[in-house]
């Protein structure tokens, strides 16, 4: 008898110890069959408080006299079994992550007593059951993440009883019927929707298009919805992305407001879908004119009985028009071609390294050359006329007209070396004017291919923007490629942020920063969007984005992979417009070079972690997406101050070949709800006013950095939502 009232009294003092929130968490516990190694080593029942148990967050609450639990962060820890209804008594839970595990059955209605969630992140799990329409009763519920399940049934009316939500994300799980109309003009803080990859059908409901908060990207794709697009979508915000593939959607694309900044990917996998952008005209049909299909079988043939006088007229006078403009054309090319013979030829036949003096003296020169040059601002601007034969030895051309470089002058200038590679090597070269240049040797081969040389030079050479180095003139011969750029004077943006030993510095203060990240999505956006072509950089990486003295941002070697693959070096990141050669910038002096003529190689350790996954695939083709994941990674390092080489997280390498560490750092960051000041580089904490403006470029660089590239921002929506930051 005394044994027994030993052991009641020592079970009794053992339960009643621990808080009733600690009670609450060994439910939790109990209801879990499987778990990874040491997830619940710490969870002691002897404790009074669970505050220091593994994944458990406290706060002292106003009046209350005891710590309470306010959040649960368990996300990733292999735990495999129910969500018990005791989690609702935690009075003052705010944050519910247990994503990423293998929790089953449905979600108990219980768990929504807990009326101070506001987020709760139940995504990748094997949960099931109906939609718990009871969520929405909690009054400040901002986030929930239901995607990567296996719920069911029909969306309810209720939801739009959810008030303060902002991210509803309940995409890949087996919800069916229609979208509810009517709920969501009712959702007045909704900036994401996703409802992609379910079993919806029926029509888009109208009242979508006054989701005014709406940003980022609409995703309904993967269903079963039919019917015409709405054209009250095109009242979205313009930074909001449409994602309307495969479904079984008709008719005419709406071509107002904010469809005007979709690309054809949004509506790919509707076969009846027609207009721009898809390459698919729209007929009468598909437009819906609601007339029937044999009085339009009728049109053609009525036409086909005879043509009018007035379109005969018309016929005619273009017929002139045509004859008129050949006629032209000719005259041109006639006299041009005898300009040019009376021009002299501004091809100098010499090597760039062995110099003979008397040649030097009968040789042409290409400044009165350029003085005959066409004085246009668009076309062939500066561009000198190339002999055939694909030879073109000791050629050096200007591309831009307001440029003067003599071969002589080049060919005396000092050279510095700034940078040396395993491509190629970067020369500081100082002209008798003493206006510093940038010179990059390329390879030796390519003479085969010397014409879509030139061609690809001058479409680079086309490219003007103040945030992107200009190219400005080519160097040709047999055995010597050279091209002649600006030379950005203060080093690149990884030297800025980490130092040229590579340890962090303190040198950049927010607004710098923020202008840094303007100037980087400018220039990208640029290429992206109005120039010529519409280009993909392919490498976009802090050492390839280079400062001046004003710490202004200069996007450097694009358009260089191409021509080095042209002239034989065949670089390892392929063969399109963009890709770039990295190098180190570095101190040198004349005679350091002229001692050590070891090449610093720079194999693109680390590079991989900027480019994005779909772009590690072998034989992928580039596209603009790409250039966006790694505007995201170099935003994150602008915000953390870490590289994607020194994050904090032990990723295993099959992971890391999926996604920068950098990125799933900040991720969890984000999912666990962290203290900004554990994220943010340390030398930004004194500047208390920009915690707003650091937290907004974070959402933009976690936007750019999805994982599925659909889902990425077009550059134009990244540059225009940094553009809004610190106004």
């Amino acid at each position: 008898m005394k044994l027994f009232l030993l052991c009641f009294h020592f079970f009794f003092s053992f339960t009643f110890s621990l808080s009733s929130d600690g009670l609450a968490l060994l439910s939790l516990k109990s209801a879990v069959d499987q778990s990874g190694d040491g997830v619940f080593s710490d969870w002691n029942g002897g404790d009074s408080y669970p505050c220091g148990w593994s994944g458990i967050s406290c706060a002292n609450i106003s009046g209350v006299p005891e710590p309470r639990v306010v959040g649960i962060a368990l996300a990733g820890k292999s735990l495999r079994g129910y969500i018990p209804s005791e989690l609702g008594t935690l009075r003052y839970l705010r944050r519910l992550n247990l994503h990423d595990n293998d929790f089953y059955g449905v979600v108990p209605v219980q768990l929504f007593n807990a009326t101070a969630l506001h987020s709760i992140y139940l995504h990748r799990n094997n949960l099931s059951g109906p939609f718990p329409a009871s969520v929405c009763t909690i009054p400040r519920l901002q986030n929930l993440d239901l995607s990567d399940n296996s719920f069911s049934g029909s969306i309810p009316n209720d939801v739009k009883k959810c008030k303060q939500i902002q991210r509803l994300i309940l995409a890949r799980n087996k919800f069916s019927g229609e979208i509810p109309a009517g709920v969501w003009s009712e959702l007045d803080n909704i900036i994401q929707l996703d409802l992609s990859a379910n079993d919806f059908k029926g029509s888009i409901p109208e009242d979508i298009g006054e989701l005014h908060t709406l940003s980022g990207t609409l995703n309904l794709s993967f269903n079963h919805l039919s019917g015409r697009i709405p054209n009250s979508l095109g009242k979205l915000s313009a930074t909001v992305n449409f994602d309307l593939r495969n479904n079984d959607l008709i008719g005419e694309i709406p071509q107002t407001g904010t469809f005007s900044n979709q690309g054809p990917t949004a509506f790919l996998g509707n076969k009846n879908l027609c207009g721009l952008p898809l390459r698919k005209s729209c007929t009468g049909s598909d437009r819906g004119s609601g007339s029937n299909s044999s009085s339009r079988e009728d049109e053609p043939r009525n036409s086909s009985k005879g043509l009018s006088p007035g379109l005969i007229i018309l016929i005619s006078a273009a017929d002139v028009a045509g004859v008129a403009l050949v006629g032209l054309v000719i005259v041109y090319v006639y006299w041009k071609k005898k300009d040019d013979d009376n021009v002299c030829s501004c091809i100098g036949k010499r090597r760039f390294d062995n110099e003979d003096e008397n040649r030097k003296e009968n040789a042409c020169t290409l400044l009165p050359c350029m003085n005959n040059l066409k004085n246009e601002e668009d076309g062939d601007e500066g561009e000198v006329e190339v002999d055939g034969g694909g030879k073109g030895e000791g050629e050096l051309v200007t591309i831009d007209k307001g440029f003067r470089i003599e071969l002589d002058e080049l060919l005396k200038a000092s050279a510095y070396v700034l940078g040396k590679s395993a491509l190629g090597i970067v020369y500081k070269v100082v002209l008798g004017n003493g206006i510093p240049v940038a010179v990059r040797r390329l390879g030796e081969g390519g003479e085969e291919r010397y014409k879509e040389f030139v061609a690809e030079v001058q479409v680079i050479g086309k490219v003007k923007h103040p945030n992107i180095v200009r190219l400005r003139a080519y160097y040709w011969a047999h055995d010597e490629k050279l091209l002649i750029s600006d030379f950005i004077s203060n080093g690149n943006l990884g030297n800025a942020l980490r130092g040229r030993n590579g340890q962090p510095s303190s040198n950049l203060s927010w607004s710098t920063r923020l202008r840094i990240a303007k100037g980087i999505a400018r220039g990208l956006s640029y290429l992206h969007e109005f120039s010529p072509r519409k280009f993909v950089h392919g490498d976009i990486k802090p050492t390839n984005i280079l400062l001046d003295n004003d710490l202004q941002p200069y996007i450097s070697d694009f358009g260089l992979n191409r021509l080095i693959s042209i002239t034989g070096n065949n670089p390892s990141t392929g063969g399109f417009m963009g890709g770039a050669l990295p190098y180190y910038v570095m101190k040198s002096s004349h005679k350091e070079n002229k001692t050590n003529n070891r090449l610093s190689l720079d194999n693109g350790r680390g590079g991989n972690n900027y480019k994005a996954p779909e772009a590690r695939v072998p034989g992928c083709r580039p596209t603009q997406k790409w250039d966006v994941y790694s505007l995201g990674v170099v935003l994150l390092e602008l915000l953390t101050g870490k590289s994607t080489e020194s994050s904090p997280t032990s990723a295993s390498s099959s992971a890391s070949v999926e996604v920068s560490d950098l990125v799933r750092w900040v991720r969890n960051g984000f999912d666990q709800e962290s203290p900004l000041s554990e994220m943010v580089d340390p030398s930004l904490l004194q500047e208390v006013r920009a915690k707003k403006e650091v937290l907004a470029v974070f959402h933009v660089a976690l936007a750019c950095t999805e994982g599925d590239p659909e889902v990425r921002p077009r550059m134009k929506t990244v540059f225009e939502n940094l553009e809004k930051i610190g106004r």
